[in-house]
């Protein structure tokens, strides 16, 4: 009589089918953890590590005045002529709209107030109101009020007279540590809007 003793072959293939039903086994399981949900750590608690920084504070009325200061400098060196005035307050890469609907850089302005190409006796800046949007921009609208002002028409010997009110929207940024307009824009007021305002 013959005991049954399984062959090398049929031992071999049955150790392969419980290793790769075993691998199996544990692939499935570790996909089926892999695609459970987690609950997410409560963020609204006390004790909690995490926490946001406290937003900085910005000192709005230093701002502010900063600008007004810059708006009034600005408007004296056109008045009197001071080029390196000027040159301080605008940004290099400044962007100009003129009140005619033309388009401006810092090098044709500061040109212009070199040559005294407008000429004034008196700028008045009225109700400026600065919006400081961060620590480092902030915009300021208001009017400004030119009395007895020309302005020479380039190639002629003719003058425009430029009295009147213009509303103004000049954009500052900090950069440096040091304020500057990057952006203006200026448009006249209708003389009967001035005077039903």
């Amino acid at each position: 009589m013959r005991v049954f003793f399984p062959a090398k072959e049929t031992t071999d293939l049955l150790t392969r089918n419980v290793l790769a039903v075993a691998c199996s086994i544990f692939c499935l399981v570790m996909v089926q953890a892999g695609c459970q949900r987690v609950a997410a750590p409560p963020t609204n608690r006390a004790d909690s590590a995490v926490t946001t920084p406290a937003p900085r504070k910005i000192d709005t009325a230093a701002i502010e005045a900063e600008v007004i200061k810059l708006e009034h400098e600005w408007a004296d060196a056109v008045k009197n002529g001071d080029a390196d005035a000027a040159r301080r307050v605008m940004a290099d890469d400044i962007a100009i709209v003129n009140p005619d609907g033309s388009t401006s850089a810092k090098a044709e302005e500061v040109e212009a107030i070199q040559a005294k190409v407008v000429t004034m006796d008196s700028w008045e800046i009225v109700e400026p109101k600065v919006m400081v949007l961060d620590e480092n921009n902030a915009f300021v609208t208001g009017r400004g009020v030119i009395k007895n002002g020309k302005a020479k028409v380039p190639n002629s010997s003719k003058t425009l007279d430029i009295s009147g009110e213009y509303r103004f929207l000049d954009v500052y940024a900090r950069r440096n540590g040091t304020w500057q307009a990057v952006a203006s824009q200026t448009t006249p007021i209708a003389q009967a809007a001035a005077k039903n305002p």
